[in-house]
């Protein structure tokens, strides 16, 4: 068939990657597709809504596709196979340096390209690394590569790439198809210096990256965001060395994700959008420390299905955890007010550093410590009298008995369940002011739980000034002359402790 093949059709052409209409695909087939005349390509695309069928026409089978509509014939004339590294390389650059307006003659030389520690090629249509050496001769001290959405088709290939930059750190391989080596661990040598991976949106899954790992002996940072990973196993021998890796809006099997933990060394882990709603250490009792994760000291788990206290009691089990950032899950308090949740949260979690991003003040957890001690008194009270009660507090409040050992049992006038919380009472009447411009005062009535950030979105519309150029502080009659910054846009009216009839500051750039 090679040699009637028409002249635009490369001889490999099958399993080559290309783009047409601005489509990425894999190419699956090439021959005649009766009762039509001349060669057609199958191709596999990278988005299945472009397809058409699974790579059958008329009852015959030509190739095979992941998604049962993922399947095209294109004609040869249609496809791009991209160019290869050093022409991106030279259009890109000499491109991005003629738009700055500098003297690009300089830049029109091969040499001028060794000074390079990072390269940027994400989207464009990189299909190799091109002549031997040409890589090492050009840009041989890169130590960040962004190949990202390219026409790569094979590891084999982006280790080349890797041989001839001996200082690579940092690679981005997202948004490409590469077919798995057959022998994964004789490449390990290639990437030996490589610390940081992404692979987002690449429909792997997670036995082939295990598969995959022992090409990466040194890796400390890997990025796996919306693959195909669903249930994990146990990474024995392999990613050892890993110590950030980021799953999130992976269909995660949660009952899997103690699986992980065979990670010695890791530190940071993002699980957001995963489906999650339990996690559980069963190697420890309720207040004690577990063997699993000893090293975790961030987790990432925003966007998910939580709504179980005992997995923030949970979380206490981890040894080295100081920062969680836990948005939008479903943990809610009994009076109903997200202030509270997030309190619970600071008070289950004694060595919290970080919650959801903002760091947290001393006086402000002691104050989510001293409020969670009345808010549970009535019933740890009530326990004292029934050892069985007792064990069930303990179990529910693994921390308590340490709080009331750090400041005492709640006094009798304290030990009252909240009110409902109820947004009627917590409105606060507040007065915009614009010190540097002529408009007049505005008075709103705003939720003491509404966070600073939902301020300025509300100034926006007001003002017509872009929220990111408002700067807000705020006075009170009980500190005159005194403006305090309102700093953190995910930071509550109330935790900024202002009060009814409090006067903010407007101002901006």
């Amino acid at each position: 068939m090679g040699d009637r093949l028409e002249p635009e059709v490369p001889a490999d052409v099958v399993g080559r990657r290309l783009s047409c209409g601005g489509e990425r695909a894999t190419v699956r087939y090439v021959g005649p597709v009766p009762p039509t005349t001349g060669v057609w390509l199958g191709v596999e695309w990278d988005d299945p809504q472009r397809g058409k069928h699974d790579g059958s026409h008329e009852g015959v089978h030509y190739f095979s596709c992941r998604h049962p509509k993922g399947g095209s014939f294109i004609r040869p004339a249609k496809a791009i196979y991209g160019v290869d590294y050093l022409t991106a390389l030279q259009q890109v650059y000499h491109y991005c340096i003629k738009k700055a307006d500098t003297d690009i003659s300089f830049y029109t030389k091969e040499r001028s390209f060794e000074s390079l520690t990072s390269v940027l090629l994400g989207g464009l249509e990189v299909n190799g690394p091109g002549p031997d050496g040409a890589i090492r001769r050009t840009t041989p001290y890169v130590q960040l590569l962004d190949l990202s959405g390219s026409l790569l088709s094979c590891w084999e290939d982006v280790s080349v790439f890797s041989l001839q930059m001996e200082q690579l750190e940092e690679l981005n391989l997202s948004c490409n198809r590469l077919s798995l080596p057959s022998r994964p661990s004789t490449l390990s040598h290639a990437f030996y210096n490589l610390k940081v991976l992404h692979l987002n949106k690449c429909e792997l899954t997670w036995p082939q990256i295990l598969d995959c790992a022992s090409m990466w002996p040194q890796l400390e940072s890997l990025c796996l965001t919306e693959n195909h990973i669903t249930a994990l196993q146990r990474p024995d021998q392999v990613l050892h060395s890993l110590k950030s890796l980021n799953l999130a809006l992976n269909p995660l099997v949660e009952d899997t994700l103690a699986c992980l933990s065979a990670l010695p060394r890791l530190e940071d882990l993002n699980v957001s959008h995963t489906g999650l709603s339990v996690i559980r250490f069963d190697d420890a009792a309720p207040g004690c420390q577990t063997a699993m994760f000893p090293e975790l000291k961030t987790l990432v788990m925003d966007n998910n299905n939580i709504s179980e206290w005992c997995v923030i009691d949970e979380l206490a089990k981890l040894p080295s955890l100081s920062e969680l950032s836990c948005r939008r899950n479903r943990l809610q308090s009994s009076d109903g007010n997200p202030r509270t949740a997030e309190q619970m949260v600071m008070a289950k979690l004694g060595r919290l550093i970080i919650l959801n991003r903002c760091q947290l003040l001393p006086e402000e957890r002691r104050g989510a410590e001293l409020d969670y001690i009345k808010m549970f008194g009535e019933e740890w009270l009530k326990s004292k009298s029934c050892s069985q009660s007792k064990a069930q507090f303990n179990c529910e409040h693994p921390r308590y008995q340490s709080l009331i050992n750090k400041y005492g049992a709640p006094e009798e006038g304290e030990l009252k369940r909240p009110e409902p919380f109820a947004l009627k009472n917590q409105l606060l009447k507040i007065t915009f002011v614009f010190p540097d411009d002529d408009r007049k005062p505005i008075e709103k009535k705003l939720p003491a739980s509404m966070v600073v950030q939902k301020v300025k979105g509300l100034l926006y519309r007001l003002l017509k000034v872009p929220a990111a150029d408002l700067r807000l502080t705020y006075s009170s009659p009980k500190k005159v002359a005194t403006e305090i910054e309102l700093d953190g846009d995910l930071r509550t009216l109330e935790f900024y402790s202002i009060e009814d009839g409090d006067l903010v500051l407007v101002r901006w750039s």
